[in-house]
């Protein structure tokens, strides 16, 4: 009995420790847990890792459509036409016949003798490189003087690239006016005191075609300011910093940091300058439609003459193949050679 008495004492104290926190814990009752209401009672790791698959799945596909969708409309627009245009060069096309004969090389061989082509290739080629070394001395310079982080060196780049903006039409419209005999130009000049009289800058073919040039070399100014823009402010200040510190003055850090960090955008330059002025036609159709005498007339200018006023669908074709063929040559020459350029700075 007195056993007993002293058992349920012992419990009754453990029982009384355990309310005011003095003995060891109780064990907690187990409870069954209850799912959330929307939420899935099993696997959610791998539930939302197959939902996140599916989400990738769908990006994909999405991607996939707008990628063919895009070689559609290439290969519709760009690829079909120039296999048309390849097949009709073989022909003596015209637009006011209803069929057209297969006459192999002939349009080509013609070419060889075609002095209005051969004058127009000739105007488009000097063209091409003097306003890509043009436009490329000047973006490189506007893009040193812009490398600038202030408010108002951002508002000048938005200045600098809007030649590039604007339509090539426009562009030919406003420059007519201002080279014209009683322009802008020569009002600034004669009270500048530059010339004595006015010049008419688009009457001659000389000073058409140096005209020409200017106008296009500040329309391709604006592109190539960007690219070198893009270039220099990937440059790490520290270069400079470093160059500093060893002596090293301004051309020499011109020459030896900033031109050998460029190199690669100036490929990218070059190269889209090149294939810009290759086939050029609007700014130049509407500032001289080719003139005087066609001493401005470029080689797109005369594919079009071709086709639409002497109805030649067929030779203007062959010769829209050898723009295209030249074209492809001097890109691939000149990107090939300023790649090993870069390679060896």
């Amino acid at each position: 009995m007195e056993y007993r008495n002293s058992v349920r004492t012992t419990e009754s104290r453990a029982d009384a420790e355990r309310e005011v926190g003095l003995g060891p814990a109780a064990a907690p009752t187990p409870r069954l847990a209850t799912p959330r209401l929307g939420a899935p009672r099993f696997g959610t790791g791998p539930v939302k890792a197959r939902r996140h698959r599916a989400f990738l799945r769908r990006g994909d596909y999405g991607l996939d459509v707008i990628a063919g969708l895009g070689l559609a409309l290439y290969t519709v627009f760009l690829i079909v036409p120039v296999f048309m245009s390849l097949r009709s060069s073989f022909t003596n096309q015209d637009p006011l016949k209803s069929h057209s004969k297969f006459i192999g090389l002939a349009n080509y061989r013609e070419m060889l003798h075609d002095s209005d082509l051969h004058a127009s290739i000739r105007f488009t080629v000097a063209l091409a490189v003097s306003v890509t070394v043009v436009a490329n001395l000047i973006g490189i310079a506007f893009a040193m003087l812009l490398n600038r982080t202030s408010l108002s060196y951002r508002v000048l780049r938005t200045l600098a690239f809007l030649p590039q903006v604007i339509s090539g039409v426009i562009v030919g419209f406003v420059w007519q006016t201002i080279l014209t005999e009683d322009g802008l130009l020569n009002d600034i000049l004669l009270r500048t005191h530059v010339i004595g009289t006015r010049v008419d800058w688009l009457g001659t073919p000389h000073t058409a075609m140096l005209s020409v040039g200017l106008v296009v070399a500040w329309v391709v100014s604006g592109f190539t300011t960007v690219v070198y823009l893009a270039a220099l402010q990937n440059i790490a200040p520290e270069l400079y910093q470093a160059s500093s510190i060893d002596g090293a003055n301004s051309w020499q850090r011109f020459r030896v940091i900033t031109l050998r960090m460029v190199a690669p955008a100036t490929t990218i330059s070059v190269t889209i300058s090149l294939i810009t002025v290759l086939k050029l036609y609007d700014i130049i159709t509407v500032l001289t439609a080719g003139g005087p005498a066609n001493s401005t007339e470029s080689t797109a200018m005369y594919i079009v003459r071709l086709a639409f006023t002497s109805d030649r669908f067929g030779y203007a074709s062959a010769v829209a193949m050898f723009l295209l063929a030249l074209s492809a040559v001097v890109a691939l020459s000149v990107t090939g050679l300023l790649r090993r350029r870069e390679v060896d700075l």
